[in-house]
């Protein structure tokens, strides 16, 4: 005769229910139609704080914390109509006063007008996603702030800019006599014009981003580059930096064109502002392709980062690293956050007094040429 592994022999059926749930650290019950608690396993008063007599002395609605007791008779009158119940969220209030969420599967039987359910404490849950929910209300008010502010400086800066330009269109060029006095003004035109043409696509950009579509190009790296040295000259030749460029691993990325100037403005203006005081700023920019990935590497010899302390905190907002006075804390959050909307990353090796080196990694689907 064969032996029947799965059945229970009879005389023990009784005793090993009985101890599944009185064990369980999910919280069972067996409640009647008439809104008490029948039977409850140890979870249950554990969790609450409330005696069995307690328990069972009162409608169980008693329990359940104010504003969830109407939505809570709602789903129970669907029981009574042999409607089962699956993942019901509602929150009880223990004897201490503190509230805990539960999740109820409750299947009814109408033949005895009773209910058999079980509950799970998801109150630890509830509070990393009220956290998280807070956390995401703070970061897009961030967010509304920073364009509210990049709005405004655009435009409000765009003015000034245009009447620059109009000096410039007044002067006359040919009254001009000194060869270097010229060719400064006419590298102060060209910054000027470089300049209202970066904000202008900082409001281009703003509206796209508002409607979810940065435009991505297919973007040359050495005019990009060249756009941008060509901007800030002035400050490149007063900090005598030496800049080494070598694209000719990966000419071209499609990527969108504000963002990568935005990159390069900001981690070139970075090298020079934290070079190490007395020595030439020297910085190289390259590109290659790693395992099918394509990337843009900036570094420098500058004084560079203590890893140990500021590994996560160096793409944050508003974080600072030294007293240098012009820092705001800006730069990197934006070089991170363009980098990072548009499906890469970017990575930091960084020794105090030996220099910083970043490496963006594209997003793997962008084409290259």
């Amino acid at each position: 005769m064969t032996e029947n592994h799965n059945s229970i022999p009879n005389s023990n059926n009784k005793y090993l229910f009985e101890n599944f749930f009185e064990l369980s650290a999910d919280l069972l019950c067996i409640a009647g139609f008439d809104g008490f608690f029948k039977k409850i396993n140890p979870a249950v008063s554990q969790l609450l704080g409330f005696t069995n007599e307690e328990l069972f002395s009162k409608p169980i609605n008693d329990f359940v914390y104010i504003e969830d007791q109407n939505p809570t008779s709602k789903v129970r009158s669907e029981l009574h109509k042999n409607n089962p119940l699956f993942n019901f969220e509602n929150r009880y209030v223990t004897k201490s006063g503190e509230i805990v969420w539960l999740s109820w599967t409750s299947m009814p039987v109408p033949e005895e007008k009773l209910v058999y359910a079980i509950a799970k404490n998801i109150t630890h849950t509830k509070k990393i996603e009220a956290e998280r929910n807070l956390l995401l209300t703070k970061f897009t008010k961030i967010n509304n702030a920073l364009k509210k502010l990049n709005y405004t400086n655009s435009h409000d800066l765009r003015s000034p800019v245009n009447n620059l330009l109009s000096i410039f269109s007044l002067l006359d060029f040919s009254k001009i006599e000194d060869p270097e006095t010229l060719q400064f003004i006419e590298m102060l035109q060209s910054a000027t014009e470089t300049l209202k043409e970066t904000l202008n696509n900082y409001v281009d950009i703003l509206i796209l981003e508002d409607k979810a579509e940065a435009q991505i190009e297919e973007i040359d790296f050495a005019t990009s580059l060249n756009t941008v040295i060509s901007s800030i000259s002035s400050l490149i030749q007063n900090s005598k930096t030496i800049i080494k460029v070598d694209f000719s691993k990966l000419e071209k990325v499609n990527f969108n064109k504000t963002y990568l100037e935005s990159i390069f403005l900001n981690l070139i203006t970075n090298s020079i502002k934290y070079a190490i005081p007395g020595s030439t700023p020297i910085i190289s920019i390259y590109s290659k392709k790693t395992n099918g990935i394509n990337q843009l590497i900036f570094s420098d010899k500058g004084i560079g980062f203590d890893m140990k302390h500021v590994k996560d905190k160096i793409f944050g907002l508003h974080q600072k690293f030294n007293n240098h006075i012009d820092s705001k804390g800006i730069g990197l959050y934006l070089v991170n956050n363009h980098i990072t909307s548009l499906g890469g990353k970017i990575d930091v090796e960084s020794k105090i007094n030996e220099g910083t080196t970043f490496t963006i990694s594209f997003k793997k689907e962008s084409k290259f040429l």
